[in-house]
């Protein structure tokens, strides 16, 4: 459909979407749209046409697209006095670091900079550390890219390198979060940008959260932080951050709040984005390096160790697989196999660790990250199978390229790439039951 909108409004356009401007001047987040320039707004995301000068635009709608013709710029003016604040760099990089709670703008503002600085001849990194919500590379990884021209959707970029960290939330793996992401600097500093963008995810609230962005800063010490605000949700971190220079910024009032579900929704689109054209390839478990598997422990089997064969005595069988973890005992038995509980107390009893019973099968959908033998990022998978008798495991992928190291993932993913609850021990199950 053609519309036609006055200059000095503004059409929000909830996706899914595709908008093409016929004539007129039009501006998404700071880039001025030229005629018959198709923007795509993907299901879930919400962009801001501003009219600078009246405008004809041809939208073309999907099922749930929202159109709305609001007065004036959405985009706040906090954002262009940010943007002017930003200096031309003498000492490369000038790093950004972009803080907010969920859904507080941080993307769209970070896409407001990189397009002001494309605009003025900048080199710019965006650096995304936002498992959850990741734009640039897979959900459950922190990833860069260098943005070459002006951008409407993080999302479209393309991922230069990502370091595969297995959760949607920092707060079950701050340490890992923090090394992946030095780790990605150290490779954008390589390339000599003016400008690195550090997009933070939204954890912002209590304790753990305000020391986590403390460790953030500590790290990477940032030239300058935006922090964007609807009311004093930041009031204890900005407290915490009383010594680095940071700039307050205002959220934009018409950010739609998502539901947990649309946010795992748009994490699935990710997945999708990622896992496209997929086979399943066929491993040798010999071939490869097993990293961060705490869910079966592949890389610490007991083998045929007098420890070993001690439990399977207690056991009164021998499992498929058996192998001690940090903190417990992992033992993967037949999908119908049945353990007595007291035979389970007696392991726990030689092993002083707590003994978690997984069936065959559970391993499947697991979502795993694939290396080469120089750790570069290769892309995701998901674990069709593991033959434990043929010591072979089946991922599902679109990786062609010789895989090295596997990193498995805390995230499940069904047939249709949706997520869901991993295991036994967090959904309380008992595996020590008969099948009936």
């Amino acid at each position: 459909m053609n519309r036609t909108i006055e200059s000095g409004k503004t059409l929000l356009i909830d996706g899914p979407a595709a908008v093409s401007v016929v004539s007129g001047k039009v501006e998404v987040f700071g880039f001025i749209l030229g005629n018959m320039r198709r923007v795509v707004v993907r299901e879930g995301k919400r962009l801001p046409f501003v009219v600078k000068e009246k405008a004809t635009v041809d939208i073309l709608t999907g099922e749930n697209t929202t159109v709305e013709e609001v007065d004036g710029d959405t985009i706040p003016s906090s954002w262009v006095k940010a943007f002017e604040q930003l200096p031309t760099p003498r000492i490369k990089p000038f790093t950004v670091m972009v803080i907010g709670t969920v859904d507080s703008g941080k993307t769209s503002f970070c896409t407001f900079l990189i397009n002001k600085l494309l605009i003025e001849g900048r080199k710019v990194a965006i650096l995304d550390g936002d498992l959850g919500q990741s734009d640039i590379g897979p959900p459950c990884t922190v990833s860069y890219a260098f943005v070459k021209r002006p951008v409407m959707d993080l999302f479209n970029l393309k991922a230069r390198n990502a370091f595969f960290v297995g959760f949607t939330s920092p707060s079950r793996a701050i340490d890992k979060v923090i090394e992946g992401l030095a780790l990605l600097m150290q490779e954008i500093l390589g390339s000599n940008p003016d400008f690195v963008i550090i997009n933070t995810d939204g954890w912002v609230e209590g304790n753990d959260a305000v020391n986590y962005k403390l460790q953030l800063f500590e790290e990477f010490n940032p030239n300058i932080a935006f922090c964007l605000q609807r009311k004093d949700e930041l009031a204890p971190l900005l407290n915490a951050l009383e010594k680095s220079r940071k700039v307050v910024v205002d959220s934009p009032s018409v950010i739609r709040q998502r539901s947990e579900e649309k946010r795992r929704s748009l994490r699935e689109l990710g997945y999708m984005k990622y896992l496209r054209n997929s086979k399943i390839r066929s491993i040798p478990l010999s071939w490869v390096r097993i990293e961060e598997d705490e869910f079966i422990g592949l890389d610490r089997n007991l083998g045929n160790t007098k420890q070993a064969r001690k439990i399977y005595e207690l056991l009164g069988m021998k499992p498929l697989h058996l192998a001690e973890l940090q903190d417990k005992i992992c033992i993967v038995t037949g999908r119908r196999r049945w353990i007595s509980p007291d035979n389970i107390k007696k392991v726990e009893g030689i092993t002083r660790k707590r003994v978690v019973v997984v069936r065959k099968g559970e391993e499947e959908g697991l979502l795993v990250a694939l290396y080469d033998a120089e750790k570069k990022f290769l892309g995701i998978g998901c674990i069709r199978e593991i033959d434990y008798r043929r010591k072979v495991v089946k991922i599902y992928t679109p990786v062609s390229d010789k895989i090295s190291i596997i990193a498995v993932g805390r995230v499940r993913l069904d047939e249709k790439l949706k997520e869901t609850p991993i295991s036994s021990e967090e959904n309380k199950l008992d595996f020590t039951s008969k099948n009936p």
